[in-house]
């Protein structure tokens, strides 16, 4: 789905641009390696692409304003919330006879629960008129399967492990472990199963030696936040997204 750029440079998106049938450019600012927003201009007046998919720290309160005068229809598409936790510090739900976690490499079975747990997701995607949402799902299969295929894919299983009641998806590098996509199934929703899938990937973030876990969604995602913030998570960051569409693109 695109890579965090550091040095406010607008890169290409060959997925992206290929899934959507437009050319898409991805850049970040990261607030850990702040530009200034003179950096970002540059960026964005020499990128030739249809679409930048521009995501920078929320405190920059008036970036926004500028960036609708730089001759590019300016989309305001999402506001992230990041959250941490400190590896086993996490209220684990108790021990249970059912659900469990396991990886799981099966395409069709993580084709399938993508298209369960995220076919209604208000992602950034959905605010562009460009983008459709069988494209923005098919992107996000897509990266679950590569996860995948790469052992890095979470599933909770239910206890005779022949039903997958969720998915996550997890970036395991070094001292963090960040989640990329994490839900449970629509009909099993409710019933407290979610932080089992937390507690799974907090005992493989432990077991590998890693310090601490990281995940982000929509700030309308209230549910899921307060779920978080149930097993132990705390807010420490806001990014907002910003589609910039070359003029006449729009319908």
């Amino acid at each position: 789905m695109g890579r965090d750029v550091l040095g406010a440079r607008a890169v290409a998106s060959p997925l992206e641009s290929a899934r959507f049938g437009c050319s898409v450019d991805r850049l970040t600012v990261h607030s850990e390696h702040p530009s200034s927003y003179s950096t970002v201009r540059e960026a964005v007046l020499g990128s030739a692409a249809d679409v930048i998919v521009l995501r920078y720290p929320a405190d920059r309160v008036d970036w926004f304003a500028k960036l609708a005068m730089l001759g590019r229809t300016a989309i305001f598409a999402d506001s992230l919330s990041y959250w941490r936790l400190r590896a086993g510090e996490g209220r684990q739900p108790e021990p249970a006879q059912g659900p469990h976690t396991t990886r799981v490499t099966d395409a069709a079975a993580v084709t399938s629960l993508v298209s369960e747990i995220f076919a209604a997701y208000g992602s950034h995607y959905s605010a562009n008129p460009l983008f459709g949402a069988p494209e923005a799902l098919a992107g996000y299969q897509e990266w679950a399967l590569r996860s995948a295929a790469e052992g890095r894919c979470l599933a909770l299983a239910t206890a005779s492990s022949d039903t997958y009641l969720g998915l996550a998806t997890l970036d395991e590098q070094g001292p963090r472990t960040e989640i990329l996509l994490a839900g449970v199934v629509p009909e099993a929703q409710g019933r407290g199963l979610y932080a089992h899938l937390l507690k799974g990937i907090e005992d493989g973030t432990l077991a590998r030696g890693a310090e601490e876990i990281v995940i982000s969604t929509q700030g309308h995602n209230t549910r899921v936040q307060k779920a978080w913030a149930r097993y132990g998570f705390e807010p420490v960051r806001a990014v907002l997204t910003v589609h910039l569409v070359k003029d006449g693109l729009i319908p």
